[in-house]
């Protein structure tokens, strides 16, 4: 099964929620925190992740908070992942990592494949995707 860790599944909410209320101004840490139950300490720190990669932009003052760096269209879900967790890997052993069954092992070249499809799927949805209710085609399941 593969998951996102609660870093990024915080910082893929908060951008959402920021993407989402972009046309009504600066979103603030403590908004986001409240609306999805984030601990404060740890959204501060996810957000200046993202600012920190230029994904959203920090904004002083009484109406202060944060906001897209760019059009929802112009980010991709994988940059905000990368943001927050670096390189994208559903195994560790494709880099050997000293894996007792590297020798014998059948799945490299096969979960390769499958962590390339991932990373263009999330390099290819944007933020904007996210925000509408459809489902791509190459996402419905199938009976």
């Amino acid at each position: 099964m593969l998951r996102f860790t609660k870093r990024a599944d915080y910082g893929l909410m908060a951008i959402h929620y920021i993407a989402v209320n972009d046309g009504l101004g600066a979103v603030s840490a403590k908004r986001i925190a409240e609306e999805f139950a984030i601990p404060p300490e740890l959204l501060a720190k996810i957000l200046q992740r993202l600012a920190k990669r230029r994904l959203i932009v920090s904004q002083n003052g009484p109406k202060g908070g944060y906001v897209l760096a760019r059009r929802s269209n112009q980010i991709s879900v994988g940059q905000v992942v990368r943001a927050l967790e670096g390189p994208i890997n559903i195994v560790s052993c494709i880099e050997h990592s000293g894996c007792p069954q590297e020798e014998r092992c059948t799945l490299r070249r096969p979960v390769q494949k499958l962590q390339a499809a991932i990373s263009q799927m999330l390099d290819t949805m944007s933020l904007a995707e996210l925000t509408t209710d459809d489902v791509p085609e190459l996402l419905t399941i199938r009976s």
